[in-house]
């Protein structure tokens, strides 16, 4: 019973292979393709045992090999007890079974004994080998089941990818990450010891070159010690060798980028506040692991690669990631507003000169609105404000003169615009510039905000009685029997949510008179009309666990206070935002590894696979789902030549880039079928051409060969399903399209 049957088969296929070989062969020759299908692969079989010199009968396991004791370790325990690997236990089992077999045999027991015994040492071999995977799993003593072979290499803590691929580094560290408001953008700040040890082989070798240390364990002795001249010795070694940051967890290529290293005091590492976003940090307690390049062509290949001056652009989708946020765009906003009463309105000056004297001296405001003559990037005078002037001047001239208030919209859109028209250097120094100039006015501002700052609307008396009203005709029409219990729920809902709009609709029209929370909304700096609606008019309807919405509103606002079933009813609403962020970004993270695993070997691998036939575009107005007709052709390459279909003149020949100039001159031409090379129809063998894939986003050039697009893809979209989960508490369980709903939908499409 049991594998002895199958041993003793495959002897006998050992010793008659070859007259196997030349029946299959007999059978390949069939006229039926099914017999031929099967034949192939038992003669691809038996010709790779033939090759590789192994016998079948090998293949059945005759005696157990027994892992090395270190490697299930016994440990003794105060008080005399023992802990032991669970593996112990699973090989003791085999052993015992195995000498009752034994015993069995040599006492010449019946044969149903026999044959039970030996499926007995057969399940605990299995166990043994993976548990719980033939029937019910071997438990120990306090009812877990045992750790077998199979799940000490398996999943996220087995070997290959705890020990092997998770292995801990030399010349790295960590510490807590706060904001270095005066680094440049390639800059970071690294504590002076943590420098110290990361760069300690470096800066001994470099003591014993300069005859500072006699050898090698004296230069050790003088780091250990920190003598006043390692300190001048670590400055000179950083300056060649910037050093990787990264954020876990990382959920695409900018989760880890590199950085000049600046010596500071302290032992927090600082950050750039513009590459926040990319590595989705904060200041609140987030930690960074800091890696050192050690090789000169990792060096190399850091700097030119991973410098975080050459990342800009999300690899997803081309737009810049380094915009300024925050308190940035807080003073961009302050200093670029109008004050049409401001000290000074009217005057007239020649040039930024002399009114920066006029401002000097105290006779304008910096958002009074003045007219200037002679204003650099400007075609004439200029009607604008001082504080815009001053915000041109970190701008370059070739951009033309910006005579608009920079909320977030148009920062986004200046750096847009800086990154199309200047290099990686310059746009990272006018960046810089921005990012001073932002926090210095929000710090010459003032602005703040205080409790009287949020003002209830006084029509909101009057919103909430027509919402009760309509809610209890709805009753008595549901107690009258004139509409089914489904109905009434829907027209309550459909009520409170017409009210809640309107409560923010009105809460939108104050909100001039609400001080400084109205210029962090209306500028963008942070937070939305939703929030301040729930601050001032009302919370509104809320979600129950389940994710149905609750029929009772709650109508007071933070201004006013809830009450406590008010405030009962919305901590439905706080809990599941903390548990989807656990939960949800487990599922994410997991997303993400399935279509890495499946895209992982689309690789760009020649120029042109040639494939003729193009991929159309077409403008789909009433899809919302879709991004524009401009968007879906711009990076694409020309599948054939378009023409202006009134005059004839060709706009763009057959493997030319559509850029987005192209894309509005085809877009105004009215053509409504655009031919486009697509990744969809590419024919190229285990992998993608050039000219099918286009335009890579991050770079905004031609994609390289051997660039792994397929990484990129998967990276695309796992990335914002996890920052999905993690925003869901970003307006407090309020109703509404839940997004983690988006979470499941995605996975289902994939």
């Amino acid at each position: 019973m049991g594998a002895e049957p199958v041993l003793e088969s495959l002897k006998l296929l050992d010793r008659g292979l070859d007259q196997e070989r030349y029946y299959t062969e007999q059978e390949m020759r069939a006229t039926s393709s099914q017999i031929r299908t099967k034949a192939g692969k038992r003669m691809r079989l038996l010709e790779t045992f033939r090759r590789s010199e192994n016998r079948m009968q090998d293949m059945i396991m005759t005696i157990l090999p027994v892992l090395p004791p270190e490697l299930r370790p016994m440990v003794q325990l105060d008080g005399g007890r023992f802990a032991t690997s669970d593996l112990n236990d699973l090989y003791r089992r085999v052993l015992s079974r195995n000498h009752r077999l034994k015993r069995f045999a040599s006492m010449r027991a019946p044969g149903l004994m026999i044959r039970n015994e030996k499926r007995m040492l057969q399940e605990a071999v299995d166990s043994l080998i993976d548990n719980g995977r033939q029937g019910k799993a071997v438990k120990g003593k306090r009812d877990h089941a045992l750790k077998s072979l199979s799940d000490l290499l398996k999943g996220k803590q087995g070997r290959f990818r705890q020990n092997l691929l998770g292995k801990r580094v030399d010349y790295s560290g960590r510490s807590v990450i706060v904001v270095g408001p005066e680094l440049k953008m390639d800059q970071c700040g690294l504590p002076k010891r943590m420098a110290l040890e990361l760069f300690k082989p470096f800066v001994m070798h470099r003591l014993v070159l300069s005859a500072l240390a006699p050898n090698i364990k004296a230069a050790k002795r003088m780091v250990e010690r920190s003598s006043p001249e390692v300190w001048h010795i670590l400055e000179d070694v950083i300056k060649d060798r910037p050093v990787m940051l990264n954020r876990a967890p990382t959920l695409h290529r900018l989760g880890i980028q590199a950085f000049k290293p600046v010596l500071i005091e302290g032992s927090a590492i600082q950050l750039h506040p513009l590459v926040c976003s990319a590595f989705n940090a904060d200041f609140d307690g987030d930690q960074m692991a800091v890696h050192v390049p050690l090789s000169t062509m990792a060096v190399n290949e850091t700097r030119t690669v991973m410098l975080s001056i050459n990342n800009m652009l999300s690899p997803a989708s081309g737009d810049p990631l380094v915009a300024p946020t925050l308190d940035m765009v807080m003073g961009c906003y302050y200093l670029t507003e109008l004050l049409p009463d401001g000290k000074g309105a009217g005057n007239h000056f020649y040039d930024i000169h002399e009114a920066r004297i006029a401002y000097s001296d105290g006779q304008i405001d910096l958002r009074a609105p003045i007219s200037v003559i002679d204003v650099a990037g400007a075609d004439g005078p200029v009607d604008t404000t001082m504080g815009r002037l001053i915000f041109n001047e970190t701008i370059p001239d070739s951009l033309g003169y910006k005579n608009q208030v920079m909320d977030r919209g148009a920062i986004k859109d200046l750096t847009s615009e800086l990154y199309r028209n200047l290099t990686n250097v310059e746009t990272a120094q006018a960046l810089d510039k921005i990012k001073e100039m932002g926090f210095y006015y929000a710090t010459k501002s003032g602005i703040t905000i205080a409790i009287n700052d949020i003002q209830v609307p006084a029509r909101k008396h009057d919103i909430l009685e027509a919402a009760t009203q309509k809610v209890s005709d709805h009753e008595n029409n549901f107690m009258m029997g004139m509409m089914t219990e489904n109905e009434k729920y829907d027209r309550i809902i459909e009520t409170w949510t017409k009210a809640s709009d309107d409560m923010q609709t009105v809460v939108e029209d104050e909100l001039k008179y609400f001080g400084g929370v109205a210029v962090m909304a209306m500028s963008g700096a942070k937070g939305n009309i939703s929030q301040i609606k729930q601050m001032a008019g009302m919370r509104g309807l809320m979600s129950d666990p389940e994710g149905r919405i609750i029929e009772r509103p709650v109508k007071s606002s933070f201004r006013e206070g809830l009450t406590a079933l008010e405030y009962f009813i919305s901590t439905h609403g706080a809990r599941k935002g903390l548990t989807d962020t656990a939960l949800r970004t487990a599922d994410s993270g997991y997303l993400t590894r399935r279509l890495v695993d499946v895209s992982q070997e689309v690789i760009v691998q020649e120029p042109d696979c040639e494939y003729a036939e193009p991929f159309y575009v077409e403008p789909r107005p009433n899809d919302p789902t879709l991004t524009s007709f401009a968007e879906r052709m711009v990076g694409r390459m020309a599948g054939d030549v378009i023409a202006d279909p009134r005059s004839g003149e060709i706009i763009i020949d057959r493997n030319e880039m559509i850029d987005e100039g192209i894309a509005e001159v085809i877009k105004d031409a009215g053509i409504e079928r655009v031919p486009v090379r697509s990744p969809l129809t590419c024919q190229t063998r285990r992998g993608i051409c050039q000219m099918c894939y286009g335009r890579l986003p991050a770079t905004g050039n031609l994609v390289e060969i051997g660039q792994a697009v397929g990484v990129i893809a998967a990276q695309s979209i796992g990335e914002p399903g996890t920052q999905l989960t993690m925003r869901t508490f970003h307006t407090g369980g309020i109703a509404g399209s839940d997004i983690t709903t988006g979470l499941p939908r995605v996975q289902e499409t994939v």
